[in-house]
């Protein structure tokens, strides 16, 4: 039977791995998120590399997987400059909320592949990052059950 009939598997077990998806929106990202895309690219390769001279298989098919998603991220990045001094909230600001309570929060706008809202990094296109770009010191947005108050951008 030719080769082009037969579904190649890539997983140890037999399992298709499925393509990592990607994000229909644009791919803007910090400097920082640059260089964490280019990082995580040389790891992988020599993650891969390890991986072939093991004639490990489905860590390869992972590994090439997980190339290409990066692979297409790095071609299609977006990196946006940092502003000086913001007057209003844009993509790569730190914005301060201070909220009804009294409890002050701070968010730094980045790229989808760079959130890690426990580290304070929302994406840019996350309910909370879209409310508040475009405004400014003063402006209240939704926030949790409430509202807070933008206390400052940097």
């Amino acid at each position: 039977m030719s080769r082009a009939f037969v579904k190649e598997m890539d997983g140890d077990g037999g399992e298709d791995i499925p393509e990592l998806a990607i994000s229909p929106h644009r791919n803007l990202v910090t400097p920082a998120g640059l260089a964490q895309i280019e990082e995580t690219l040389r790891r992988l390769d020599g993650e891969l590399a390890t991986a072939r001279a093991a004639e490990d298989r489905g860590t390869v098919a992972r590994v090439e997987r997980d190339l290409r998603y990066w692979s297409s991220r790095r071609s299609t990045a977006e990196v946006i400059d940092p502003v000086a001094r913001p007057e209003t909230v844009r993509f790569g600001c730190t914005v301060e909320l201070q909220t009804g309570a009294g409890e002050r929060i701070r968010f730094k706008i980045v790229g989808e592949d760079e959130s890690n809202p426990a580290q304070g990094r929302i994406s840019y296109v996350s309910p909370l990052a879209a409310a508040m770009i475009g405004a400014a010191v003063g402006d209240e947005v939704a926030f949790r059950a409430g509202m807070a108050t933008i206390a400052s951008i940097e």
